[in-house]
C-alpha cells in the first residue's frame, strides 16, 4: 500500500500475528473465567485478559502496563471503548501470570460475559469547560460500591454504566443499560463585557440548538429566551461570557434501557427514570443508593440473559416504575417535538 501523509496508519501491521492468521475465520469463543475470553480459529486460540482501569491514566501507569503487554505478550494490548485493557496472547500458560502481575500492581481482572464492565465516563471537573458535575469521582464512588458485579458473573447478563458530566453526553450515555447525566437547569448567566470582547456573535447565537440566543445589536451582545433553553452549555463552548454552571442548581438525571447490541432486541436509546438527584461530592451517595437500587431490583426480577431495558420492555414501564419504587414524574415525558419515530402511540398500559 502506498504510503501517505495523512490519517492513520493500516492497523493491520500491528495486530498479533495469530489475530492476522485468523482474520475473517474465527470459529468460535470460550469463557473459561470472568475476565478471560478465549477466541478460537483455524490458526490456533487468542487469548484476551480484561483487566479494569481509570479513564485518566498517569505516563508511570501507562508505561507501567505497556511492560507486562512486554514481558507477557509480545508487546500487544488493546483499550477497549469501555476503559478496559486488554492484554493479548496465544500461549495459555502466560494467562494466570498476566493476571497476577496485574492483581499485585491494583488492576482488577474481571467486566466479561454476565458482569459489570468498567464505567466509561466524560472528562468531569478535570478537563471538561462546560461539566455540570464532576464524572472521576461519581465514577469512583459507583464502582467502588458495585464492585462485586465486576470480577463475578452474578447479573442476569452484562451490564453497561455510563457516565456524562453534562447533556452533550460524550461518554455513551444514551445506548447504555443505567447511565448518569449531568445536568444544567438554569440559563446562562450572560457577561456582557466578555461577550462584546471575546466572541463572534453571528457564532455564539448559530450554536444554540433551540434558537434560544437572540442578537441584541444595540448593546452588542445577546440576549436568552428563558423558555426556549435547553440548558445545553453549548453556548459557554463558544463564548466564556455565557456561564452556564451552577453550583446550587446542578445535579444529576439517571437513565436506564439503553444498549448497543442486536442480540435478542433492536439497538435502543436510554429513557430517564430519575429526574433530579444533588450534587453532593465527594462520593454523592444520593447517586450511588439509587443505581445500586435500579441494579438489585434487575437482579431480582429479570430472567436469565435479559439485559436491563429488555426486561424493562417484558414487564412495561409502568410495571418498572411500581416494582422500583421510583416515583414516576411530569419530567419524564417525551415532550421533544421532532422525535415523533420514537414516542409511545399505543394506548395500552402493563400493570
Amino acid at each position: 500500500m502506498a504510503m501517505i501523509d495523512n490519517g492513520p496508519p493500516d492497523f493491520h501491521e500491528y495486530l498479533p500475528t495469530i489475530i492476522k492468521e485468523n482474520y475473517g475465520k474465527w470459529q468460535y469463543h470460550e469463557h473459561p473465567r470472568p475476565g478471560v475470553l478465549k477466541h478460537v480459529g483455524p490458526a490456533g486460540a487468542l487469548y484476551s485478559i480484561r483487566v479494569g482501569e481509570p479513564r485518566l491514566m498517569s505516563v508511570d501507569s501507562i508505561r507501567a502496563v505497556c511492560d507486562i503487554a512486554d514481558e507477557f505478550c509480545d508487546g500487544h494490548l488493546r483499550f477497549t471503548s469501555r476503559n478496559n485493557i486488554e492484554f493479548l496472547t496465544p500461549d495459555e500458560e502466560k494467562v494466570l501470570p498476566i493476571i497476577e502481575r496485574c492483581e499485585e500492581m491494583g488492576y482488577p481482572v474481571g467486566g466479561t460475559g454476565n458482569s459489570l464492565s468498567n464505567i466509561v465516563h466524560t472528562q468531569g471537573w478535570v478537563h471538561c469547560h462546560t461539566p455540570a458535575s464532576d464524572a472521576s469521582g461519581i465514577v469512583k464512588a459507583v464502582m467502588d460500591d458495585l464492585f462485586e458485579y465486576f470480577g463475578t458473573q452474578k447479573l442476569p447478563n452484562k451490564l453497561h454504566i455510563a457516565m456524562a458530566c453534562c447533556l452533550n453526553m460524550c461518554g455513551a450515555a444514551h445506548c447504555s443499560d443505567i447511565s448518569i447525566v449531568g445536568i444544567h437547569r438554569t440559563v446562562p448567566r450572560m457577561d456582557h463585557e466578555a461577550i462584546r470582547k471575546n466572541t463572534e456573535i453571528p457564532s455564539l447565537v448559530a450554536c444554540c440548538p433551540t434558537a434560544a440566543i437572540r442578537p441584541d445589536p444595540k448593546n452588542k451582545s445577546v440576549t436568552v429566551v428563558e423558555e426556549r433553553c435547553m440548558y445545553c452549555g453549548n453556548c459557554y463552548t463558544m463564548s466564556p461570557g455565557m456561564h452556564i454552571m451552577d453550583a446550587e442548581n446542578d445535579g444529576l438525571a439517571i437513565m436506564v434501557g439503553g444498549k448497543v447490541s442486536t442480540a435478542r432486541s433492536d439497538p435502543s436509546f436510554s429513557r430517564m427514570v430519575i429526574p433530579f438527584l444533588p450534587n453532593n461530592p465527594p462520593r454523592w451517595p444520593e447517586t450511588v443508593e439509587a443505581v445500586r437500587h435500579i441494579v438489585e431490583v434487575w437482579i431480582e426480577n429479570a430472567r436469565q440473559g435479559e439485559r436491563l431495558g429488555e426486561w424493562i420492555e417484558r414487564i412495561g414501564w409502568e410495571r418498572f416504575f411500581s416494582i422500583s419504587g421510583i416515583p414516576f414524574s411530569d419530567k419524564l415525558i417525551d415532550d421533544y417535538i421532532f422525535s415523533r419515530e420514537t414516542f409511545r402511540t399505543s394506548s395500552a398500559f402493563k400493570y
